[in-house]
């Protein structure tokens, strides 16, 4: 039987106003931001940057496995990343998804066995022999 998330109210998720459901993904996101902030250097992680002041609205927080659910409070899915290499990671996710699914695809697929370019070069040898003997 499938399992319905709710929020913290026990309000099944979905059954909300959006307005209302986006207030309280804003303040989980704030929670786990807050501990991640507090935890880690405010430093990228990838590239190494640092932030401070005004520009520490630009570090975000990473979740490793992907899972914003799982946050546990010692940050070990955590890591601090700034917007440009966040977006980074997340498109080399899907890049990585999308391959992964082609590669499938191609392993499925038949092989194709017609040539449209077979006779070619008879049509071709057949045609140059009426021009010249017209």
């Amino acid at each position: 039987m499938p399992t319905h998330k709710t929020h913290p109210g026990g309000t099944p998720i979905g059954n909300q106003p959006l307005g209302e459901e986006q207030h309280t993904l804003q303040l989980r996101k704030q929670g786990y931001r807050e501990r991640a902030l507090k935890i880690f250097p405010w430093v990228c992680a990838k590239c190494g940057r640092e932030f401070a002041g005004k520009k520490l609205a630009e570090l975000t927080v990473h979740h490793k496995d992907h899972n914003h659910d799982n946050n546990p409070t010692d940050g070990s899915n955590w890591e601090l990343l700034c917007l440009y290499c966040h977006d980074n990671e997340h498109s080399r996710s899907l890049e990585s998804e999308w391959q992964n699914s082609q590669d499938r695809s191609r392993e499925s697929s038949t092989t194709v066995t017609h040539n449209p370019f077979a006779n070619i070069k008879a049509l071709l040898t057949k045609n140059d022999y009426k021009e010249e003997h017209r």
